[in-house]
């Protein structure tokens, strides 16, 4: 445990550096537009190093430290490739324009909202949360339009440029549909990786320059007033875009670098998304999804149970589903399939769905699907497994990861993407590593899918379990079911994969699991031998109809004891166990017995 540790401290160290200053916010403590103008007066008269200051500042911050294997290039949302190579690079300071006759000449100064509306005054002109580092050509393409959804089909000619530009960023007609409705004209669209950086960055400016934005109506993107600011259907449109790009490691670095190297304030959108809704929010959702439909169980295994269903619908649209196991709110996914893992043999569950969406508002339960495991001898049953559907929201930067995986425990992943796909989600890590919480149960065999994405090598990872060096996980360019066999440590085990043999490869993880490894071909199971109940519990104990005193460990579905014992007087008592599945393992002079155990 000790090298796990020091790993993470090593790996990320910018996560315990810059951080929000004690007390920045402490005064935003309203609203709407109270809160608007609360934040307003927190990031007002910031100190304003002036235009010709950004060129230092872009030169040693807006470096590509997220996409690239090299630093020294300057990040350009509008020819930036998150996805493979860029179509050009620029060196900082010996790249900037000079003047420019085609895509990829030079790179200049871009103010995200256009300096002809403010009348290039300062301190607006100057302000670097507002000014991006982008290429010369395609900034001029982009002019002064708003930003919105293009129409593909009324994209904008213009000679020596191409159109989507080469990274995809592109110029026409806006789509007069769906949540980019109320709006006809031309619009400029960057690519999904940097609509939601666009959109903070408008909100941040109608806050910052909340007493002056009403004199500049002039602007389509702008409604003459200073509390909404935003007109419609744009604010739709940012609001959709802040939502669908969460915000990033590079927007979370230099919303640190503006504060603390150069012009000392922030961007409040940045430190705290769920500002945008308290502020905008004037008409909150409170409509409820409708119900999920036609869900089938099947496929069952030993230990697992695939479940499938029709989509649910909602007004603004539906962000992910509950999966109820035995009325037991037990997991999460945005898919409409899920496979269940970590389930006993010869065991009847019945599942239920309910639908939700961005708001939390949920829906009624979808029908009811039973289904039956096997009960054919599978070597060993699952301790854990993880499909990496709960990580956080896609991004195709390279930091640092944290969530709770399928089973509700944290997984982690440093120098890792979470916007590739094999069998569902995937982990995508380069020069980084993949560790598995500790859980008990041992293992036994492990599998899991590889695939190395965009170019490069075919290589390995290593697998540790404990720190000891068991095996080497490969992988290429296409996707392969990896499984290593007689790994067979009992106990607490902790997985951890690192050691890229090429840490410029890029590899996904995908559908990890491994069996326990306890000595359960020697013990006897009986299922019939006592009578437990109620079962299931809503209370906080069971009772166990036994003519002796017997004791008892209790595990969740990941394997880990979370109590343990013996009877009193035939009681278990629950008291400090939550709602969920579990396992009781109870033993008698000469047997161990074990049941499902459901607490709700």
């Amino acid at each position: 445990m000790k090298q796990f540790y020091t790993l993470l401290l090593v790996l990320i160290p910018t996560l315990i550096c810059a951080q929000i200053p004690a007390g920045y916010y402490d005064t935003a403590t309203g609203t709407g537009y109270t809160l608007k103008t609360q934040l307003h007066n927190i990031i007002d008269d910031h100190n304003d190093q002036g235009y010709d200051a950004i060129d230092a500042f872009i030169a040693s911050y807006d470096l590509d430290n997220y996409y690239e294997t090299t630093s020294n290039t300057i990040l350009d949302v509008y020819s930036e490739n998150p996805t493979g190579n860029d179509p050009y690079n620029y060196t900082p300071v010996t790249g900037e324009c000079g003047e420019y006759d085609s895509e990829g000449d030079c790179y200049n100064k871009e103010h995200v909202i256009p300096q002809s509306i403010f009348g290039s005054n300062s301190p607006m002109r100057g302000d670097a949360h507002q000014l991006l580092p982008t290429d010369g050509r395609v900034n001029g393409f982009r002019s002064n339009t708003p930003f919105g959804r293009v129409d593909d089909s009324q994209l904008t000619s213009q000679s020596g440029i191409s159109n989507p530009t080469q990274n995809g960023s592109k110029l026409g007609n806006n789509l007069n549909t769906g949540y980019s409705a109320g709006y006809t004209n031309d619009v400029f669209e960057p690519i999904d990786e940097f609509k939601g950086d666009i959109a903070r960055i408008y909100f941040y400016f109608v806050t910052r320059y909340e007493d002056q934005v009403s004199n500049w109506s002039a602007y389509d993107m702008f409604d003459g007033s200073s509390d909404k600011a935003i007109a419609d259907p744009f604010l739709n449109i940012l609001r959709t875009w802040h939502e669908m790009d969460p915000v990033s490691q590079k927007e979370i670095d230099r919303n640190n670098n503006i504060y603390y190297n150069h012009q000392a304030n922030r961007n409040p959108f940045i430190d705290h998304p769920e500002w945008v809704a308290l502020v905008w929010d004037t008409d909150p959702d409170t409509e409820n999804p409708s119900a999920p439909t036609n869900l089938i169980a099947s496929n069952p295994t030993d230990n697992s149970i695939d479940l499938d269903w029709d989509a649910a619908t909602d007004n603004i649209g539906v962000s992910s589903y509950d999966i109820y196991i035995d009325d037991v709110n037990t997991y999460n996914t945005a898919n409409t399939s899920f496979t269940v893992n970590s389930l006993v043999a010869n065991t009847t569950y019945c599942f239920k769905i309910k639908a939700k969406d961005a708001a939390g508002n949920e829906s009624v339960f979808s029908n009811e699907a039973c289904e039956t495991t096997t009960n054919n001898g599978t070597s060993g049953s699952a301790c854990s497994s993880e499909t990496f559907e709960n990580m956080p929201a896609n991004s195709s930067s390279y930091s640092n990861r944290n969530w709770a995986g399928d089973n509700g425990f944290d997984w982690n992943a440093t120098e890792a993407r979470t916007d590739q796909t094999i069998n569902g989600r995937a982990i995508t890590i380069r020069d980084g590593a993949l560790i598995a919480p500790t859980v008990s149960g041992g293992i036994g065999t492990l599998t899991v899918v590889t695939q190395r994405v965009f170019s490069g090598d075919t290589g390995t990872f290593d697998l540790n379990v404990n720190g000891n060096f068991i095996a080497t996980i490969p992988y290429g360019d296409t996707a392969q079911t990896v499984t290593i066999s007689d790994i067979n440590m009992e106990g607490s085990i902790t997985v951890l994969i690192n050691n890229n043999t090429s840490t410029s490869n890029r590899v996904m993880f995908d559908d990890l699991s491994w069996t326990c490894y306890t000595n359960l071909s020697t013990e006897e199971y009986v299922t019939n031998s006592f009578n437990m109940y109620p079962n299931p519990v809503s209370g906080n104990s069971v009772t166990v109809n036994y003519n002796e005193s017997l004791e008892f460990e209790i595990y969740n579905i990941l394997g880990k004891v979370v109590s343990k014992g013996k009877t009193e007087n035939g009681n278990i008592y629950l008291n400090n166990i939550n709602g969920g599945i579990y396992l009781i393992k109870l033993k008698t002079r000469d047997k161990i017995i074990t049941k499902k155990l459901i607490k709700r």
